[in-house]
């Protein structure tokens, strides 16, 4: 087995920057600037409304693309990936192209007297594109090692379709599914490039820290940063933690 003093370089590599942090954050001191808690409610109240839409859409399509033997497969993968590669800053300016006052898609609501910019709408949107091609994919590699024979022999003993996917597919794809909620959790909350330029307002976390960090500098933003770090991080802890754990198919 490899020594443990070849992992050190890599180790401290990862947690020299948190360590740095506990060390510089000024504890006594310690307090949010005008508008933080504003930017974590956002970040959070809207990330409530974006992870249930993005399990809602993600499931369907993922499933589709684990068990379907359709020729338009490769397409819709690709076109799940060219958002997951595409970066945030660009993705950005692509989705004022058309979901702006004078985007293509963005004409036609402005003229239902609707709009996608710089409003929570638009920033549940932005956490949409960010995170929901990590799910997708991660969901349908989770789907596609459920063994095929499994699913056959719950339908040859009357389970339906529903009743196949809900009570063995999902619990079997569990692990992989945790992974993928992790990380759409995580890109959720902590967008910055997509929601910097498609939706400046309302401001999450992520834009507050830059502002703070443009206007009074590092020093400003570690209790903020905490905040951040406090709020992204446990849930993806805690869904890597129930990975090892496997749930049982309920009774069909």
């Amino acid at each position: 087995m490899m020594s443990l003093w070849f992992a050190l370089p890599a180790l401290a590599l990862l947690i020299i920057p948190f360590i740095t942090l506990i060390l510089l954050t000024p504890w006594r001191g310690f307090h949010l600037a005008y508008g933080d808690w504003h930017s974590v409610m956002t970040s959070l109240g809207l990330s409530g409304i974006s992870i249930p839409l993005i399990i809602l859409l993600g499931i369907p399509l993922a499933f589709w693309m684990a068990r379907t033997n359709s020729h338009w497969r490769s397409w819709v993968e690709v076109a799940v990936m060219i958002p997951l590669l595409t970066p945030p800053l660009a993705l950005g300016i692509l989705l004022v192209s058309v979901y702006g006052p004078y985007g293509t898609v963005g004409t036609g609501l402005s003229a239902l007297g609707l709009s996608l910019t710089n409003n929570a709408g638009a920033f549940v949107l932005a956490q949409m594109y960010g995170a929901l091609p990590y799910f997708v994919m991660s969901a349908r590699t989770a789907i596609e090692a459920v063994p095929l024979d499994v699913e056959e022999a719950a339908k040859t003993l009357g389970a339906s379709r529903w009743q196949t996917l809900h009570r063995l597919t999902l619990p079997l794809a569990s692990r992989g599914l945790a992974t993928g909620l992790a990380i759409a959790w995580v890109r959720a909350v902590g967008e910055f490039g997509i929601t910097m330029v498609f939706c400046y307002f309302p401001q999450g976390i992520p834009v507050k820290l830059y502002i703070n960090l443009q206007n009074e500098g590092v020093d400003s933003v570690y209790s903020l940063l905490w905040i951040l770090l406090l709020t992204t991080l446990p849930f993806p802890l805690w869904c890597f933690s129930r990975m090892g754990k496997i749930k049982k198919p309920a009774e069909l």
